[in-house]
């Protein structure tokens, strides 16, 4: 029996009992989700056997054409990957057998001094990725990695370890970057992050974008186009991820440092909400959707095996320790959330956005975090994730229009950890943040409305990579923005990544920004740098600077990027109208 047919009947029983019996939300989503992992878990299950080995392949082309990368790093283990594509953009070009791939890992980068070797099995229906979890490392220490396949040998890969849990550690130089849609622009943001002295490198999510060819255009126009059309079976998904990764300056981002990732919503489709998808679709066919775009990211991420499919979905929040410094509590706030309130957008808020029974992060992934939380011995706390935590108040100051798919339209969820924090006396916690294609820095407060409240954390946003095309200084609300929110404490819109600088008694975040992205070469430079120090006095501007060959001023606002979002699905549906009637 296919995966297709069996996930069919699944979704056939499931919608029978639907219509036999009343149920809830809560267990109309309980039961979808199963659905879902069902689903990723067959086809899991299926890579484990049936294929004939291939012990000596022969390449017609160079194998390693997506580059390598490390990931997930512990003190003492971390994930190598790659992935076997000689024609990267139609399915990778691999046969349809099992390929045994050998690694090595050493401590120079000319493998003079080699300390692990072995090999691995990459499978057809994990696209012939691969994913080696290597332990039994020194903590804090660099490594260099290869992969041989036949006669080819992979681009080398450098990494490191983290520091021993506990251990006194001095300082950690790390970069987040996210948002990085292919059409709107070049990656020469990560050209310049790998040549950074970084300790590792989060992302915060919209690795690849869903649209078809032209669909989603950026105000300064798209300058590469999409590979094929709407993204949505698994091999769809597969060929975006490779036309991604093809990229020389994010290869060489990725080879350069571990990486630890998290997902938003353009790695499955825009503003989807757990299992909900945009603008009414079918949920049905949104299951098998969203399942194919969960195994396909798995496949192109360094990724440990304890986020396989299970039990419904993925598991991707997850909890590293950086010595004695910080504790990082990467977060899911797309698989478990509630469905945006008010019809999504941005909106007053309403009972439905108040509700106290709302959840962002789903009942367990919450509990995990205020566990963690409230037992953290850490100089800092830091939740790595994807969407605004602070309150962005885009209307005016007696009638508030807020944004439905941020923490501002999970209000309850946020209070609680804002209480948590408060109970606990925890004045050491920072977040960080993708998602809004600008940067931003704004202090953590009790009450959002009141500008005289206790700072209890700092959050950092990081612009996009490319999304949203060329930059400027300002945008046409910049002004207004910042004078309705005076906890936010900057707010810029050129593209980059943020470096954080990172010792006991202080947080240094250093806005790193390209002042076009439309054409190559662009050089990098610090537009501003904020301290952060646990004494409640809030963010500090320590530098700024004007950024050379860069648009000042754009008469871009917030709202455009939505309309952007809407042209695209307008584009979308129209395509699909145009193909019934065919």
């Amino acid at each position: 029996m296919t995966v297709d047919r069996h996930l069919d009947e699944l979704i056939k029983k499931f919608n029978e009992e639907r219509l036999n019996k009343q149920i809830d939300r809560r267990s109309f989503l309980q039961g979808a989700s199963k659905i879902a992992g069902a689903s990723l878990g067959l086809v899991i299950a299926q890579s484990l056997g049936g294929f004939k080995v291939d012990a000596a392949p022969r390449f017609n082309n160079y194998p390693f054409t997506l580059g390598v990368a490390s990931g997930d790093p512990l003190s003492n283990s971390v994930v190598l990957w790659t992935r076997l594509a000689p024609d990267p953009l139609n399915g990778g070009g691999m046969p349809a057998n099992v390929v045994p791939v050998n690694w090595e890992l050493a401590t120079d980068e000319n493998f003079r001094n080699v300390i692990q070797r072995g090999n691995e099995l990459a499978s057809p229906d994990l696209a012939h990725s691969v994913h080696v979890e290597v332990n039994a490392l020194k903590p804090n220490t660099v490594y260099y990695y290869r992969f041989k396949c036949g006669n080819e040998v992979s681009p080398v890969g450098k990494t490191k370890t983290l520091p021993a849990i506990g251990a006194s550690v001095g300082s950690l130089t790390f970069a987040f970057a996210s948002c990085q849609q292919f059409e709107h622009g070049y990656y020469t943001a990560y050209k310049h992050m790998a040549n950074e002295d970084l300790d590792l490198v989060f992302h915060l999510g919209d690795y690849i974008y869903e649209y078809g060819p032209n669909e989603y255009i950026s105000s300064t126009g798209n300058v590469r186009t999409h590979s094929g059309p709407e993204i949505i079976t698994i091999e769809d998904y597969r060929n975006r991820y490779a036309q991604y990764r093809s990229d020389a300056d994010l290869k060489a981002a990725h080879a350069a440092f571990p990486w630890v990732v998290t997902w938003d919503d353009h790695e499955v489709e825009n503003n989807y909400a757990n299992i909900t998808p945009e603008k009414g679709q079918s949920v049905d066919e949104f299951i098998k959707r969203r399942a194919a775009a969960y195994q396909a990211y798995y496949e192109h991420m360094p990724l440990r095996k304890s986020s396989l499919p299970y039990d419904g979905g993925m598991q991707l929040y997850r909890h590293f320790t950086y010595g004695d410094l910080t504790s990082f509590f990467v977060l899911d706030t797309r698989q478990y959330r509630d469905d945006q309130a008010n019809g999504d957008g941005t909106k007053p808020p309403s009972a439905e956005s108040l509700d106290p029974n709302r959840t962002l992060l789903g009942s367990e992934q919450e509990k995990w975090l205020l566990d963690h939380l409230g037992s953290s011995k850490s100089k800092w706390n830091v939740l790595a994730q994807q969407i605004f935590f602070a309150q962005r108040n885009f209307g005016t100051s007696d009638a508030p229009r807020l944004s439905m798919d941020s923490w501002d339209g999970y209000h309850a969820a946020r209070q609680r950890i804002t209480d948590f924090s408060i109970e606990k006396n925890i004045n050491n916690l920072v977040v960080l943040t993708g998602d809004v294609h600008a940067s931003w820095a704004a202090n953590l407060v009790t009450d959002y409305n009141n500008p005289e409240s206790q700072v209890i954390g700092a959050e950092f946003v990081g612009t996009s990579i490319s999304s949203g095309g060329d930059g400027s200084d300002w945008r046409a609300d910049t002004e207004k923005t910042l004078s309705l929110n005076p906890h936010i404490k900057f707010f810029n819109n050129y593209r980059g990544y943020v470096r954080c600088q990172v010792t006991p008694d202080q947080w240094r975040a250093d806005y790193r920004v390209v002042p076009y992205v439309t054409k190559p070469g662009a050089d990098i430079s610090t537009r501003a740098s904020f301290v952060f120090e646990k004494n409640q006095s809030g963010l500090k501007e320590i530098d700024s600077r004007t950024i050379p060959n860069g648009v000042q001023m754009s008469t871009e606002v917030e709202e455009d990027r939505h309309r952007a979002h809407h042209r695209a699905h307008e584009k979308q549906m129209e395509k699909k109208r145009k193909k019934v009637l065919n």
